[in-house]
């Protein structure tokens, strides 16, 4: 295994890891909302069609009916919790990683690397949940023909008046069994491939740019591997009227599984896949990239 930059700075991880969730949102956005149409279909009538056969007739369809900005609908929810979501995500690594450290000069080990990583998945889940909330419910209302809320901040304060704090957070367990493992996965792919694609003698944060795209874009795709399952049951759970399913996520899978089968679990594959890659590769580079910079500006910290 390849030697590890240290030592390892939470507080530059933090603010390196929102300058990449940006990047993040930017790139997957669009494909972001197409996973979430598809994910929360209405099933169709017998004899009907469905309202989209697949991914590619989504994007036909929104980009027809919507034009661009139908593709960056409910963008400013996560555009305003990305920053401090990603910086607490990559936080949340650092500090799992410094953790299990007894030495600075450690290197850890592969299953250390993926507890890391969950722990960075239970740091996050207080602003995801919320933000992924108001995202599902602004991407799906166009689609649907309605426009009860006019914006973030409306859908906020209409959820907080209609159910408090618990209407705004709706979801947050199945964002956590859909987060924890698979941010574990997601961390502990990237500095596996990092060490891999590192030439003998090199340091990894010598790592060219291709190759720290090949490898956040790979780990970006095994995270989902790992998601998509319970993102399809946090994205229907989160757009349910309410009432819809009492005793929660496990209504929602019997429903799924009864009436699509095994297969529903892994609605919006292909839209997710392919965000996945160009996604997590920009938001892999912009962290590295912030933090080279962070270690130039303040090298000791």
């Amino acid at each position: 295994m390849a030697k590890q930059p240290q030592p390892i700075s939470p507080l530059k991880n933090f603010f390196a890891g929102g300058f990449g969730g940006v990047c993040l949102v930017f790139v997957g956005h669009p494909l972001d909302t197409i996973k979430v149409r598809l994910q929360t279909q209405p099933k169709p009538q017998p004899g009907q069609a469905p309202l989209y056969s697949g991914t590619f007739d989504c994007f036909r369809k929104t980009l027809v009916g919507e034009g661009v900005r139908g593709l960056y609908r409910g963008m400013a929810a996560p555009i305003i919790g990305v920053t401090p979501m990603y910086a607490v995500c990559f936080f949340g690594f650092g500090l799992g990683k410094r953790l299990q450290q007894r030495k600075p000069d450690d290197v850890l080990t592969y299953p250390q690397l993926f507890a890391a990583g969950m722990l960075s998945g239970v740091f996050t889940t207080v602003i995801m949940a919320p933000g992924e909330r108001i995202k599902c419910l602004l991407q799906i209302q166009a689609a649907t023909g309605e426009t009860k809320y006019s914006g973030s901040l409306d859908c906020a304060k209409q959820l907080y008046r209609e159910a408090g704090i618990r209407g705004v957070y709706k979801g947050t367990v199945l964002t956590l069994m859909r987060d924890v493992p698979a941010s574990g996965m997601y961390f502990m792919t990237y500095e596996w491939l990092k060490n891999s694609l590192t030439p003998e003698g090199k340091s990894v944060s010598d790592l060219s740019v291709p190759r720290i795209l090949f490898a956040g874009g790979l780990a970006g795709i095994f995270n989902w591997v790992v998601a998509i399952p319970p993102d399809v049951l946090k994205s229907r759970f989160q757009t349910a009227p309410e009432g819809k399913y009492p005793n929660g996520f496990r209504d929602v899978l019997r429903e799924l599984i009864r009436e699509e089968g095994v297969t529903s679990l892994y609605k919006g594959f292909t839209a997710v896949m392919i965000r996945a890659f160009p996604a997590n590769a920009a938001c892999f580079l912009g962290f590295e990239v912030a933090m080279k910079c962070l270690n130039w500006i303040a090298p000791g910290v």
